[in-house]
């Protein structure tokens, strides 16, 4: 099993800041029939299976799809600069998504404010 390094920076704007952790790597979509079956009664019933055939991740032990991320506007504000969406999991906390040009893979961080 290789480490993997870790990279972390402080991005600070005009009315907050957040410590964003990400390793900065491609990474591949998940297919519907790579997520178990028990995740998707569970946490995406709501995706209908003719619909919907891949964008799915795991990170951290945790599933999403490309639809559970609120797309970021570019306001100019610094603080999530060069991410395409968030997906809140607290208040002040969640998890950021960039997705490559092509829409085939993605990078994938933790802010914490």
């Amino acid at each position: 099993m290789t480490s993997r390094k870790r990279t972390s920076r402080r991005l600070r704007s005009n009315a907050s800041k957040a410590k964003i952790s990400s390793d900065n790597k491609w990474h591949n979509f998940k297919y519907r029939d790579e997520v178990p079956t028990k995740v998707l009664k569970n946490q995406f019933d709501h995706l209908r299976e003719d619909d919907v055939l891949d964008g799915f991740i795991k990170y951290r032990n945790h599933w999403y799809h490309t639809s559970d991320f609120m797309r970021l506007p570019d306001t100019g504000d610094a603080t999530f600069k060069g991410w395409d969406g968030a997906a809140a999991d607290g208040y002040f906390s969640g998890v950021l998504i960039k997705l490559s040009s092509d829409g085939e893979q993605y990078k994938i961080g933790t802010y914490i404010s």
